[in-house]
């Protein structure tokens, strides 16, 4: 399974649809064992409510935002509001309903288990 390169391509038929304002690509690392694909994606300031997954017909897609909340007179702003959109497409092979998702101080790590029949199987040979 060539996931690693697979993964890393923007999904080619998945619409673009962008909220106006900043929009920010996520960092995002790719683990692969033999059991699982882990992504941990970078959300900085997200919370857990502004944040949606989705997978459908093996596209994946990460969304939050993060809304800036602070009060009195700027004298300097750098920081400010984000959307985070990242899209990708999933190789075959990706048990679905197994799939979870933890989310910790703006660290998103999402479990994707392979189905067991993409895992490799040792085959035992038998004597005659």
């Amino acid at each position: 399974m060539s996931t690693e390169r697979e993964m890393t391509k923007p999904a080619q038929d998945s619409p673009e649809v962008f909220k106006p304002g900043k929009t920010t690509t996520p960092d995002v690392d790719i683990f692969v064992n033999d059991d699982e694909i882990l992504l941990v994606a970078d959300l900085p300031g997200v919370d857990k409510e502004d944040l949606a997954i989705n997978l459908e017909n093996n596209t994946l897609t990460i969304e939050g935002s993060f809304t800036a909340k602070f009060t009195g007179t700027c004298q300097r702003q750098e920081f400010d509001s984000t959307d985070y959109h990242r899209v990708f497409t999933l190789p075959k092979g990706i048990d679905v309903e197994k799939t979870t998702a933890e989310f910790q101080q703006g660290i998103l790590y999402l479990h994707l288990p392979k189905s067991a029949a993409v895992k490799p199987h040792q085959i035992q040979v038998k004597g005659v």
